[in-house]
């Protein structure tokens, strides 16, 4: 059974920072893109950021410059270091995994929530 549980998510004020983890189990993590998603307007899940099985990573625009992306495969986990918050950034955010048969696997979501 695979699972992915997030943590680190909480509550920051205006240019704050956090980081989220992801964990991830039952899945071979090497072998599968991981990423982190978030609603966004007209969109259920937006992608945040995306790092590949050679950790290339790609990020929306919201976010590039402020936030990271990383991954430990040694230790099953995926990372994302959100610095600079901003009070649209406020959003549960979703770690994914998509191996390469092309199955999509979804966290709970932790919520990250910016406001003074």
């Amino acid at each position: 059974q695979v699972q992915l549980v997030e943590s680190g998510g909480g509550s920051v004020q205006p240019g704050g920072s956090l980081r989220l983890s992801c964990a991830g189990s039952g899945i071979n993590f090497r072998l599968s893109v991981m990423g982190w998603y978030r609603p966004a307007p007209g969109k259920e899940r937006a992608m945040v950021a995306v790092i590949t099985v050679d950790a290339r990573t790609t990020y929306a625009d919201s976010v590039t410059g402020r936030f990271a992306i990383s991954r430990d495969d040694a230790k099953n986990t995926a990372y994302l270091q959100l610095d600079s918050l901003k009070s649209e950034d406020t959003a549960v955010h979703y770690c994914y995994a998509l191996r390469l048969t092309g199955t999509r696997y979804w966290g709970q979501g932790t919520q990250v929530t910016v406001s003074s």
